[in-house]
Order: C-alpha cells, then sequence, then structure tokens
C-alpha cells in the first residue's frame, strides 16, 4: 500500500501545472466533451505508466548494485529541482489535431507527451524503488487522474486559482524526502 499511495500522491502534486495538465486543458476548452477526454487521459496514462513502472523495476532487478541505488536517491533528489521549474505548453505540444473522434485524440496526445516528462520519470523511478509494478502504475495513474479530472471540468478558472508555486514546492519536498529517505536507507 505504501508503494501505491507514495505514488498517486508524488505524482498527484508533479502533475500540477505539468505540461499534460496544460494539455488537459486545452483539450477541454477546445472539444469540451469531458467524459472521452477522461477516458483517453486514463487509458494513455495506464498504459504509459505500466511501461515505465516495469521498466525502473526491470532496471533496479539487474541493477541493484549499490551506485544504482545512489542513482535512482539522486534521481529523486533531481525530480524535485526539476519540479520546481514550471511548465508551459509549447506551440509544437499545444497544436492537437482532430481527425479522429475526443477519446482516441486525447489519448495519443496524452502518451506522447507524457513521454519523458517528469511524471514518467518519476514513475520509472518508484518502479525501481518500490519493485511492485501494479501499486506504482495503479499509483501514479490516480495521481493522474487527481490533477487532471479537476483540469479538464474547470479548465481554465483551475489555473486563475491555484497557486501554482505553492503546490510546485510542495510537489519538489516529495521529491526530496523520497530521495533522502533513499539516501537514508543506502547509509543505514
Amino acid at each position: 500500500m505504501e508503494a501505491f499511495f507514495t505514488s498517486a500522491a508524488v505524482v498527484a502534486f508533479a502533475e500540477i501545472g505539468d505540461k499534460t495538465m496544460l494539455l488537459a486543458i486545452l483539450l477541454s476548452t477546445r472539444f469540451r466533451a469531458p467524459i472521452p477526454i477522461i477516458f483517453g487521459i486514463l487509458a494513455a496514462t495506464l498504459v504509459n505508466h505500466a511501461l515505465a513502472a516495469l521498466a525502473g523495476q526491470q532496471i533496479a532487478g539487474l541493477l541493484d548494485a549499490p551506485w544504482f541505488r545512489w542513482a535512482v536517491a539522486l534521481g529523486f533528489v533531481a525530480m524535485a529541482l526539476w519540479t520546481l521549474v514550471p511548465d508551459k505548453i509549447d506551440e509544437k505540444d499545444g497544436q492537437v489535431s482532430h481527425k479522429g473522434s475526443v477519446f482516441l485524440t486525447t489519448t495519443i496526445a496524452f502518451f506522447l507527451v507524457e513521454m519523458g516528462d517528469k511524471t514518467q520519470v518519476a514513475t520509472v523511478a518508484l518502479g525501481a524503488h518500490y519493485q511492485n509494478v501494479l501499486a506504482v502504475a495503479a499509483g501514479t495513474t490516480l495521481g493522474m487522474m487527481v490533477a487532471n479530472v479537476p483540469a479538464v471540468f474547470l479548465g481554465e478558472e483551475l489555473v486563475k486559482r491555484v497557486p501554482m508555486k505553492f503546490v510546485r514546492l510542495f510537489a519538489a519536498t516529495l521529491f526530496l524526502a523520497l530521495g533522502l529517505w533513499q539516501i537514508f536507507e543506502i547509509v543505514v
């Protein structure tokens, strides 16, 4: 349960203000069809984060050396710093074409935008740390949904009212705590 709840909390806070959340707002204001957008986010996140957690687990299983544990710990610390930098959708990411269904457009857009994103990198690190693909993927998916479903329904109003600086600081603190916890486990 620790892997599930930690994964959910870390990703929920890291996702706020992230480019995928901005994509959710963009899609909701463009298509005004919240249900297919939400299911598209869910489908893309399940696949993307399951693969990321599996990659983390496999890498950790192959490289259970002390240096790898240090790399994971320092990766969490780096994620803390990366979280402090606000994301913006660049013009390329913001151009969402609507040639198919809203669900399919959302699924593809979210899957592609999430590639290499900080929440995907965090999912790899969580998979490596906890060695539990199902709990990590389920937790990170829940975290993505907790952050993005309100964005879909509230759209631009959410961006105006949520103090992003505070949320980024809180998410960075969570990543830093995970990194320091991992370092403590290595040293002790």
